[in-house]
């Protein structure tokens, strides 16, 4: 794809030192003009301004449309179908996951150095295991009496030296203490004896008797303190034990105090039950969970469920809303779900004044003329910008699709020079082209009625009403006679569930330039009466030379319903 169509942007999160990200995008049920614009508006903006502009689409692709893109080669936007906060759009605090083997000391160093109240515990692959808080690391600190313990959360003796500062004089540091208690040696060798057995951990001094009888009471492990020198006569007596030897320099009552520190984390991790939050879910789902939960952290995965960071309540408050540029629409109920969530920044239309509210000003340019793509082929003009082969094939195409290739009476003579000029920069001839087109677009065997029906349908608002208006251009009739015999059934269904109170359906002839309409619910009879002064028969009229909804159907529409 050429480059400058779309750029490659690694997906993250949105920091305050991160480009901005802007979504050029158009309507819903978007038709030719609303893709081939936002593709083009994009291009400009990259080209002209500091940034991150990616087109977007806030619904899917007609055939005609993916003719289009297929046949310049340019890969259609990224589908986005609601514009509300995401998580990913937080500031997800980029806090690296741990081994569930480190001490609870390391944790607790390393909480203190990313100043962090929890640690995420992962496995390979960044799969989450658990967390680990400062109140559980407290609650091991202050809550534990068992002189057991150390041996059943199985701990390393690679942690016991890393927490005691300790040297390994005698056995394997990457051994576990598995069995028996911790024993302070603090009276004489004969009295040792009564509360040493098999396999504890005895932290003693430098007393050579001490050390003796701990080995000769099968100790799993003694800890000499102080840094005393160790004899060569008690390394091979304990090698030949199999009894663990490690020097530490700190006291006995130091040692004491951090030994249950070098236990891993894994044995007071919390691991069932975690409430984790995705990056593509929706800030308005989350925070009822998180203000009912009393934990500091969230963890957040990615969609293949790796953990990616953290996030806390707090970090609602600085999410940033998404950037939008709207192409080919102005009207709230055509936007992208959660309009009202994002902040607009421009406009660039062709239509009626819609019902868009922004909470600043902005750049709004809106021109009568027959195209959002004429619009776009004047700024490329203004900017003196080259416009590259395949986006004036695409802008092209719009031109041609929303005006019926020059037919419609919303065409001006600025979009039939428009298109002719582009269509030499792309090097096709706009009446193939067409010919082409519309039989593409118009091709929709094996299309259920909900999909056609949906293609381009557009809803609309006034004095209580509320309609929505559906089209198909087509250049054979006999397939329009056959769409007719599958859409009226589906109308009966689809009404109400948008919301609509009534329902309109244009088949329109390119060729003969007429149009047969469909109408269903409310008073749709007494509304196409009062525009047209025709009564529909059976749920259908002709209307001939109607073509355009935007300029024929919709302004009728609104003058009969105002009067």
């Amino acid at each position: 794809m050429n480059e400058t169509i779309q750029q490659k942007v690694t997906p993250s999160c949105v920091s305050a030192s991160a480009p901005r990200k802007v979504y050029v995008i158009g309507h819903k049920n978007p038709d030719t003009d609303s893709i081939c614009s936002a593709i083009a508006y994009a291009d400009i903006k990259r080209r002209t301004e500091e940034g991150i502009f990616e087109a977007k689409r806030a619904g899917q692709i007609s055939q005609e449309t993916q003719y289009v893109l297929d046949r310049f080669q340019v890969d259609p936007p990224g589908y986005v179908p609601n514009v509300a906060p995401r998580v990913k759009d937080m500031e997800v605090r980029r806090i690296p996951g741990v081994s569930d083997h480190i001490s609870l000391k390391k944790a607790w160093n390393l909480m203190r150095t990313q100043n962090v109240n929890t640690l995420p515990i992962v496995q390979e692959g960044n799969t989450l295991e658990g967390l680990i808080t400062i109140s559980d690391i407290a609650k091991s600190y202050m809550d534990v009496y068992d002189n057991a313990i150390l041996s059943t959360a199985r701990t390393q003796y690679k942690n016991i030296l890393e927490t005691l500062d300790g040297t390994m004089v005698v056995g394997n540091e990457h051994a576990y203490f598995v069995k028996g208690k911790v024993v302070i040696a603090a009276a004489n060798p004969d009295l040792m004896e009564n509360y040493i057995e098999e396999d504890d951990l005895v932290i003693l001094g430098n007393r050579y008797e001490s050390q003796l009888c701990a080995i000769e009471m099968k100790a799993g492990c003694i800890i000499v303190c102080e840094g005393a020198p160790v004899s060569k006569t008690i390394q091979r007596l304990a090698a030949d034990r199999v009894c663990a030897v490690i020097s530490t320099p700190h006291d006995t009552y130091t040692v004491a105090r951090l030994i249950n520190q070098s236990m891993p984390v894994k044995f007071f991790m919390k691991s069932s039950n975690l409430i984790t939050f995705h990056l593509d879910d929706y800030t308005d789902s989350i925070k009822d969970v998180m203000a009912k939960k009393r934990h500091r952290d969230f963890p957040i995965l990615d969609k293949n469920d790796r953990y990616v960071g953290m996030v806390s309540r707090r970090n609602l408050l600085g999410i940033k809303r998404r950037q939008l540029i709207l192409v080919d629409h102005n009207e709230k109920s055509q936007a992208v779900d959660n309009i009202e969530s994002a902040d607009i920044l421009e406009i660039i239309d062709h239509h009626r004044l819609g019902s868009l509210e922004t909470m600043a000003p902005v750049y709004f340019r809106n021109q009568p003329v027959g195209c959002t793509a004429t619009i776009l082929y004047q700024i490329y003009q203004e900017r003196k910008l080259e416009v590259p082969k395949n986006i004036a094939g695409l802008l092209c195409a719009a031109i041609i699709s929303d005006t019926l290739m020059f037919r419609s009476p919303t065409c001006t003579a600025l979009d039939r020079a428009a298109a002719e000029r582009l269509a030499e920069i792309a090097g096709i001839k706009c009446e193939e082209f067409a010919t082409e087109m519309f039989a593409a677009g118009s091709n929709l065997k094996g299309r259920s009625p909900e999909e056609i029906f949906y293609q381009d349908f557009k809803k609309f608002e006034l004095n209580k009403a509320n309609f929505g208006v559906g089209q198909i251009n087509s250049m054979n009739p006999d397939e329009l006679k056959e769409l007719k015999s599958r859409l009226l059934p589906y109308m009966e269904k689809a009404l109400g569930a948008h919301g609509e109170t009534m329902l309109f359906f244009m088949l329109t002839d390119i060729i003969h330039q007429s149009t047969e309409l469909l109408c269903y619910g409310g008073e749709n009879a007494r509304l196409v009466e009062e525009a047209f002064h025709q009564t529909p028969l059976d749920h259908s009229i002709i209307l001939p030379g109607v073509v355009s909804r935007k300029k024929q159907l919709i302004p009728a529409f609104m003058s009969a319903l105002q009067q």
